[in-house]
């Protein structure tokens, strides 16, 4: 099993590590990341690394043992971040690293139910500790929320076949793994859906995923914090693999660059917000020709940079 960290080189340049400086990577997983990271910073300095999966904790302990003097590891989610620092007595921290969505690991371990190409019980718990999985999500969930996950998380067009079949379905037998899914999606969609470009279940199986580990509603109450422990001049790198992901990003950042409430018509600004950051990535940063042909999974990947005030 091998890790790719994704636009590892954007994400060190635009961190711009100070050697003396606190650093966080609240999405741990491999590792890939955090060595880089670990890699600059002298004896002075720190790296805690959070993830919620505790095999990615395990995982990313071995990868960075060198270093084990600087970096601390906490399983828990990267929502209570600012938990975390506060009650090791750290206030500020100078840069901060979130890469969302699924890790490669977790993809690549069938057992963790993530995967549409393989057999598996219905899981996707990034966090096993946790009660609700894809079963539970599959085999209770009404008609009408099947319907507004797919739609609203997976962008999926045929949601409402989709969901009646599942309905249908489980009222005979639970849905109990993976590929039974797959193929009840498979017969609730028209023919030149399943062979016209991508796998037909990814839509699907994406919407699961998110709703199972809550991904969306933390994301913007995570960037505020982040940007509150950060120093000045410091900054929070986020690399997202969807639109729904990139599109709250964009939004918190360009909110909290530009958080006046005013009417545009008022010739000056009553509200008495004033800006806490700046974006440094006007548009965001794609991989490389070159690391989309050496690493697949890196091509939806998108980074955007934030810079504390």
């Amino acid at each position: 099993m091998i890790h790719i960290p994704v636009l590892l080189n954007e994400v060190i340049n635009f961190l711009n590590i100070n050697p003396n400086g606190v650093y966080i990577d609240g999405t741990v997983g491999g590792g890939g990341h955090s060595y880089a990271i670990a890699k600059k910073l002298s004896k002075q300095g720190k790296l805690i690394c959070i993830d919620q999966d505790d095999f990615a904790i395990k995982m990313s302990q071995k990868v960075l043992y060198e270093f084990k003097n600087k970096v601390d590891f906490f399983c828990d989610n990267f929502y209570n971040m600012k938990q975390i620092a506060l009650s090791n007595k750290i206030t500020k921290v100078d840069g901060i690293l979130l890469d969302l969505g699924v890790s490669s690991f977790q993809i690549d371990d069938a057992s963790r139910g993530f995967s549409y190409m393989h057999d598996a019980q219905l899981d996707m718990r990034m966090n096993k500790t946790q009660k609700k999985s894809a079963y539970d999500i599959i085999n209770s969930y009404t008609k009408e929320k099947l319907c507004d996950i797919m739609k609203n998380y997976g962008d999926e067009r045929f949601y409402k076949q989709i969901a009646n079949k599942i309905v249908k379905a489980r009222k005979i037998s639970p849905i109990k793994t993976t590929l039974q899914l797959v193929e009840i999606i498979k017969s609730a969609l028209p023919n030149k859906i399943l062979h016209n470009g991508g796998h037909f279940a990814k839509k699907t199986f994406q919407a699961i995923r998110i709703e199972v580990n809550n991904e969306l509603d933390i994301l913007n109450q995570t960037i505020i914090d982040a940007i509150d422990l950060l120093n000045s001049n410091s900054r929070l790198c986020i690399i997202t693999f969807h639109s729904l992901e990139d599109r709250i990003v964009k939004h918190t950042f360009n909110k909290l660059q530009n958080p006046c409430d005013c009417p545009r018509d008022f010739p000056i600004c009553i509200c008495g917000k004033k800006s806490i950051c700046k974006v440094i990535t006007k548009k965001p940063i794609y991989p490389t020709n070159n690391e989309m042909e050496n690493n697949p999974r890196s091509h939806s990947a998108k980074l955007r940079v934030v810079e504390k005030i």
